[in-house]
């Protein structure tokens, strides 16, 4: 049932793609204007082609809404890290922390701060 969804979602994402392209402009559009001529002109093509994108869209709407309850009534009901064991959990996500002593900046009696000249 899932494909079947979302073989019709692709193909009215094809189609609503095809008939926004295909709409007359009204100009103003990246420079393009909205000139004379075109697949479609008249203001009943204009309007029936506005029909067609409402109606594509609202079925884009609708499978889009069906296909994410799906993925939502198939999902477990946990997280990934529900399905680690606790013991190896907590040492891999939390490793030891220093002491306060490595804490702290070495003095000028440890070593070098410059490692020695090869000559």
């Amino acid at each position: 049932m899932e494909n079947v969804i979302l073989i019709i979602h692709l193909i009215l994402s094809v189609g609503l793609i095809g008939v926004v392209l295909l709409q007359r402009s009204e100009g103003g559009g990246m420079g393009l204007g909205g000139g004379g001529g075109g697949a479609v002109t008249g203001r009943q093509a204009a309007t029936a082609m506005t029909k067609v994108t409402w109606v594509l869209a609202i079925a884009f709407l609708c499978t889009s809404v069906s296909l994410t309850v799906i993925a939502a009534r198939n999902a477990a009901g946990g997280s990934v890290v529900d399905l680690l064991p606790p013991d190896s959990a907590t040492e891999e996500v939390l490793p030891s922390l220093p002491s306060g002593e490595s804490l702290i900046p070495p003095t000028s009696d440890d070593a070098p701060v410059a490692p020695p000249r090869s000559e």
